[in-house]
């Protein structure tokens, strides 16, 4: 692979690719882990492609595109990459409906481990309960009936957990009902956490999965010693491009050591990251990460209003965080050069979040942004705070929404109200509350719409073009000479692209939409000019 371009050797042509704003084919030239040149077609001649890419140049690899699209590639701005992983190996409670029908799947499961002669005695660990819609709250008697092997069923947003007697047990934890919420579930989701090789070796598979489905970065927010984590992996990472948050318990650390967001993470051993082979590190420092509130399906996001059907101390959510400590650990990172990702779901914490941006001269994100009051759209837009938003998690929520905040649901992930704001946007998944896979939340904001439903508040929709914008860290949605060859190409198209009016005004079905949206083929990802998928 060969010569150069600027001094630069030419690795890379893209050739015959289809971009947006272009009318024509084009030909992209990469070097340096940078995008060099975009320039009209030479209708795949390599000869001819050879000659652009420098006189007496050794031929660079030349991939014939045939007219398919290429664009920047893809970011999910939320995630949990431990989380995910060890979610893609544990038993699936979604589908229960009631606490009998969960105490069925665990069963199942553990008669499964026994047939198979594995596990026997060993914690089960399932994920994906929404309890909170079921006739009542489970207990840990109900879990009980499974035997004495302790069990752990983690709800899907990963803020509960319904624990039987021997798990308790096996926690150290003395509890009056096994249901476990908040801070105090914390201890649950360790309880099948293997050792880092093991773990790092399941976050490798889930990132090699994510860049099938054009992911070449994520922002993550994994909860134990997160930068720790990720130095721990550098030396031999190659996956994705990782921002690395940082908790507000591993604050000091952080800030002893001087980091700021954006600096590159060295390995344990001060070796240099990976990356610097594609044009900069791989990963980098990330923001503080704070929980203020709670969560929508367990009753405990914080808002103004109390939840239907609620009374007592606690109808309006809870608060993690009083807004004195929220002040002054955003004040702490912001001096120190760290920006901030705040996670408000409930409209009250998302104001007091807002209250702590603008006191502090933090910069940074709220994470999630899920229940807004008018008012406060403008304050994000002045301050330019980003409302980082998983746009699948309207679809999870929409009937716990209607049934728990029946007269506000208008509010609730007004994604296109922020876009006309002038807010920016960043979208993600949350993994595992909903899986890693771009193309999801980019089908939920443009549609609304899931498995044939209609719409849910389609108001709020956004265009292909404002959802793609919002899932490439920045980049746009088209390629550009000087940025990174971070790329991704589709072996399809995409519905409305080119559009500037919403899908549902166009001849199109919203579930139509959904579909292809969500079953995007992705022919290859290009990681600073390095292929990590390729079907081509």
């Amino acid at each position: 692979m060969a010569e150069a371009y600027l001094g630069l050797v030419t690795r890379l042509i893209l050739s015959r690719a289809r971009v947006l704003g272009a009318d024509h084919l084009v030909d992209i030239q990469v070097s340096g882990g940078s995008i060099r040149r975009i320039v009209p077609a030479a209708h795949g001649d390599a000869a001819v492609l050879g000659r652009a890419a420098g006189a007496g140049a050794a031929a660079p690899e030349v991939v014939d595109l045939d007219g398919r699209w290429v664009m920047p590639g893809l970011w999910d701005a939320h995630t949990h990459m431990e989380q995910w992983a060890l979610v893609r190996r544990r038993l699936d409670v979604a589908p229960a409906t009631s606490a009998e029908h969960a105490v069925r799947l665990v069963e199942d499961a553990l008669d499964a481990r026994a047939a198979e002669g594995g596990g026997v005695g060993e914690p089960l660990v399932g994920f994906g309960l929404h309890w909170v819609t079921w006739p009542e709250p489970p207990t840990a008697e109900m879990l009980d009936a499974v035997g004495d092997v302790p069990v752990v069923l983690l709800s899907f947003d990963l803020h509960s957990a319904w624990v039987n007697t021997a798990g308790l047990r096996r926690l150290g934890i003395e509890h009056p009902t096994g249901l476990l919420l908040e801070d105090e579930m914390l201890p649950a989701e360790q309880l099948d956490h293997p050792s880092g090789t093991t773990l790092d070796r399941l976050v490798h598979s889930a990132a090699q999965a994510a860049a099938a489905r054009g992911v070449v970065g994520v922002v993550d927010f994994g909860m134990d010693d997160n930068v720790g984590a990720w130095r721990r992996r550098v030396p031999s990472w190659d996956g994705l491009r990782v921002r690395a948050g940082v908790w507000y318990w591993d604050l000091d650390a952080a800030l002893a050591e001087g980091l700021r967001t954006g600096d590159p993470l060295s390995g344990p051993d001060g070796r240099a990251p990976a990356g610097e082979l594609t044009g900069r590190p791989l990963v980098e420092m990330g923001s503080l990460k704070v929980i203020s509130d709670g969560s929508l399906n367990s009753r405990t996001a914080c808002c103004f209003d109390p939840y239907e059907g609620s009374d007592g101390p606690d109808a309006h959510g809870v608060l993690n965080v009083p807004p004195e400590d929220l002040h002054l650990l955003m004040k702490r990172a912001t001096d120190a050069g760290l920006t901030c990702a705040i996670h408000a779901i409930g409209d009250r914490a998302n104001s007091l979040a807002l209250d702590a941006f603008e006191a502090t001269g933090a910069r940074g994100s709220i994470e999630h942004a899920q229940l807004v009051r008018w008012s406060d759209v403008e304050r994000f837009a002045a301050g330019r705070v980003t409302a980082s938003v998983q746009p699948e998690h309207a679809m999870d929520d929409r009937d716990v929404a209607e049934g728990l905040w029946p007269d506000r649901t208008d509010r609730a992930f007004p994604l296109a109200t922020l876009a006309a704001a002038g807010v920016p946007l960043a979208l993600g998944s949350d993994a595992p509350v909903a899986r890693l896979d771009p193309w999801f939340a980019i089908a939920s904001a443009v549609t609304r719409s899931r498995g044939g439903r209609e719409p849910w508040h389609p108001e709020q929709v956004l265009t292909v073009e404002q959802a793609l914008a919002a899932s490439t860290a920045g980049h746009g949605v088209a390629p550009g000479e000087g940025g990174p060859a971070d790329l991704v190409v589709l072996d399809g198209d995409v519905p409305g692209l080119g559009s500037h009016a919403d899908y549902l005004v166009q001849p199109a079905d919203p579930s139509d939409v959904s579909e292809a949206l969500r079953t995007m083929p992705v022919a290859g990802t290009v990681l600073g000019g390095e292929w990590t998928h390729r079907v081509l």
